[in-house]
């Protein structure tokens, strides 16, 4: 079908080499995953067929391009660190595996940022250790989104055929170090409160830094969050992080004038970016738990609802 036909052309597969499972012989798009799947797997029977361009990569892509780069000017060889090194193969995975889909919103902050600052203020005059950040807000806020929509909390299984739908909520937050970005755990996020996950938080990023993160503080996620709001930009599209479903994205802030039904009115509006896998989640689904999201934490006082 041209469905069909187009999502083997943006993976590079070559319909030819596709064993077809549908009614009559017609190649299906769970065919043409399955093709993908045996292929970042090595399988033998996928490997043997002839790559129709040389390529030998098994999906009909060009060659890398290989260049001698000192022809045109200076060059300088430097070895990627290890953490790309293990991340980099990945990342290529899932995003040739996952059907990703990316939602863009906004989600108004303006009384949030208030009351953190707010917040933030009253626990440095007790001299408390918490400091809230905007993204222990968005962790618990995401917890809640999680409950009503419990799809994005799961799994698919080996076979692609059941969905494994978690009890627990683990949140994965992405952490910048020296040497590249890691994921520590946040573990049992609907059991800790805002400040417990913003202590924890500092942590964690405080390892990380250090390189001191065990492998257990970054295992066991359920849905991750990656943000960018400290250096820039307007939105992204993050990578899933398989075996997850699903990734939350969250750029810079910033003020804008927003129509209140009288007047322009400047609110600040926090834009995410939530991609899911389609395999999993329609379209429909994913609009109404970017909306809920933003719903919120506009208003933390819904997620007790």
């Amino acid at each position: 079908s041209p469905s069909v036909r187009k999502f083997a052309r943006e993976l590079g597969v070559d319909l030819s080499r596709v064993p077809a499972t549908g009614p009559k012989g017609r190649i299906l798009q769970l065919d043409v995953q399955n093709f993908v799947k045996g292929v970042m797997a090595g399988s033998t029977a996928v490997a043997a067929a002839p790559a129709t361009n040389g390529s030998g990569t098994g999906m009909n892509l060009l060659p890398w391009p290989s260049l001698d780069f000192s022809k045109f000017g200076e060059t300088e060889l430097l070895a990627l660190s290890r953490i790309k090194k293990i991340s980099g193969p990945n990342l290529h995975r899932n995003w040739v595996m996952i059907p990703h889909v990316t939602q863009f919103d906004e989600a108004d902050v303006t009384e949030l940022e208030e009351f953190r600052k707010t917040s933030n203020d009253a626990f440095a005059k007790s001299k408390s250790p918490v400091k809230l950040t905007m993204l222990a807000f968005v962790i618990k806020a995401s917890v809640s989104a999680l409950k009503k929509f419990p799809a994005f909390n799961s799994s698919l299984d080996a076979k692609g055929e059941n969905l494994i739908l978690k009890k627990f909520y683990n949140i994965g937050f992405a952490a910048d170090t020296p040497n590249g970005l890691v994921v520590p755990v946040i573990k049992n996020a609907d059991q800790k409160s805002i400040g417990q996950i913003a202590i924890e938080m500092g942590e964690l990023s405080a390892q990380a830094r250090d390189g001191k993160l065990k492998p257990a503080d970054m295992q066991g996620a359920t849905f991750t969050i990656s943000s960018l709001g400290g250096i820039g930009g307007t939105a992204f599209t993050p990578i899933i992080n398989a075996p997850e479903v699903a990734i939350l994205g969250l750029s810079k802030s910033i003020i804008k004038p927003v129509w209140d039904g009288k007047q322009f009115a400047p609110r600040l509006m926090l834009p995410t970016s939530l991609s899911y896998d389609h395999r999993v989640i329609d379209g429909a689904m994913g609009a109404r738990f970017s909306a809920y999201l933003a719903e919120v934490l506009g208003d933390l006082r819904k997620s007790l609802l």
